[in-house]
């Protein structure tokens, strides 16, 4: 196993990186600053995006640099899931950079639902608009009243009546509902409650604006409700949409939410790997530019050995998290599960660590909107539970270690 970037990946490092130096970085703490003024926490409905995400989407795609996650060379760019995953680490550095290049969750799991999954039609009426970067979309799965670390709970339905599909259920943390341009939700139920566990479920395709569907609120993490994209609560009350928009078939819920979930996890952990660099690379400048008690504060308090600590955790992270992408490309994501889960368990703790420690270096200010390092802690911890938490990944661990020894 080589783990040293191909010369086509490091191709598309150097100039994603040159873009975001160049395009993103300098206005980063602009648009941080005027988008909490422009999306009031009062009304979603009147949360809209800056400005600049707009213009910034259009040069990242007029310089090839859209839709990368995408495994297709004429669609995206054809790289593997190795060949991304350094990508993806660079977006990781700035909240918004991934919608940059088209690259943000969920549309990138949708997307690549849809790309995988989807029919001719399908693709040509939402795929095709998603690639473009002219819709968003949202996934429904988890639900309020359930727990829903166990996907089987999952109480909303889904039933055929003639010509049509009948949805009924709540939905909530459907990451990307407040966003303004969002038009799509995938929305995952029991249709099938006659066959075994993982062949009850199935997905559509339905789009927001279909009478039924009610908006109930945008959530809050850590009292941010994360504007313009949010995470809300849907209830769906006898929704109708064409049998047309199923997803492959009744009772492939699962099968296909197996295949969506896997290059998505990688995506997420190099996200947060960016995350955790940026973290480090701010805790370094404020304890070299700071002093304290006569010291600069990287001398004080053992604060050398926690920047070194972080280091090295990062740097583990992301050796797991490459190794684990290397394997899905080379034998699949079913062959792969026990890397796929131990990333998901050990990368968003690292960048919590990460975060905590820059954090407590800039003091009040590590908790201000001054800096990212608030919304970096509670994004690390929202994805402990976001995809599975910890404690369902590593169940999956144990169950493939015990598989060996039975």
């Amino acid at each position: 196993m080589d783990f040293a970037h191909s010369q086509k990946t490091q191709d598309y490092i150097a100039r994603v990186k040159a873009f975001m130096d160049e395009h993103v970085y300098p206005v980063e703490e602009q648009i941080y600053r005027e988008t909490e003024e422009l999306n009031p926490t009062g009304d979603w409905t009147k949360w809209q995006m800056h400005p600049f995400i707009e213009p910034l989407k259009k040069k990242a795609q007029a310089a090839g640099l859209w839709n990368l996650f995408l495994p297709d060379d004429k669609l995206g760019k054809g790289l593997t899931t190795l060949e991304y995953a350094p990508l993806a680490e660079e977006m990781g550095r700035v909240l918004f950079a991934s919608e940059i290049f088209n690259c943000n969750a969920p549309d990138t799991g949708n997307m690549e639902v849809l790309y995988h999954f989807g029919n001719e039609q399908q693709q040509e009426k939402w795929l095709k608009p998603l690639l473009a970067g002219e819709i968003r979309s949202v996934f429904g799965m988890t639900e309020p009243d359930v727990a829903s670390s166990d996907a089987t709970n999952m109480q909303a339905t889904v039933e055929q009546d003639g010509d049509e599909l009948v949805l009924n259920g709540k939905k909530w943390w459907s990451t990307g509902l407040g966003h303004p341009n969002a038009k799509i939700t995938i929305f995952m139920a029991l249709s099938n409650p006659e066959n075994d566990k993982h062949s009850q479920h199935s997905m559509v395709i339905v789009p927001l604006d279909t009478p039924g569907i009610e908006i109930k609120r945008m959530l809050s993490a850590y009292g941010d409700f994360d504007a313009p994209s949010g995470h809300g609560e849907m209830h769906f009350t006898n929704v109708r949409v064409p049998k047309e928009n199923l997803l492959v078939g009744l009772g492939k819920g699962f099968a296909i939410a197996q295949g969506r979930l896997g290059p998505g996890r990688i995506h997420h952990c190099m996200r947060s790997i960016g995350a955790a660099e940026k973290a480090l690379e701010l805790a370094m400048k404020r304890s070299l530019s700071r002093t304290a008690f006569g010291r600069p504060l990287i001398k004080l308090g053992g604060n050398g050995e926690r920047i070194a600590q972080a280091r090295i955790a990062i740097h583990q992270a992301r050796l797991m998290t490459l190794h684990a992408a290397w394997k899905i490309d080379e034998v699949g994501v079913k062959n792969a599960m026990t890397e796929i889960s131990a990333i998901k368990v050990a990368v968003p703790k690292m960048l919590q660590d990460v975060v905590d420690m820059a954090v407590q270096l800039h003091g009040g200010a590590g908790m201000s909107s001054d800096f990212p390092l608030a919304r970096f802690a509670a994004g690390a911890r929202a994805l402990r539970l976001a995809d599975g938490p910890d404690e369902v990944h590593m169940g999956m661990v144990t169950r493939l270690e015990l598989k060996k020894y039975q």
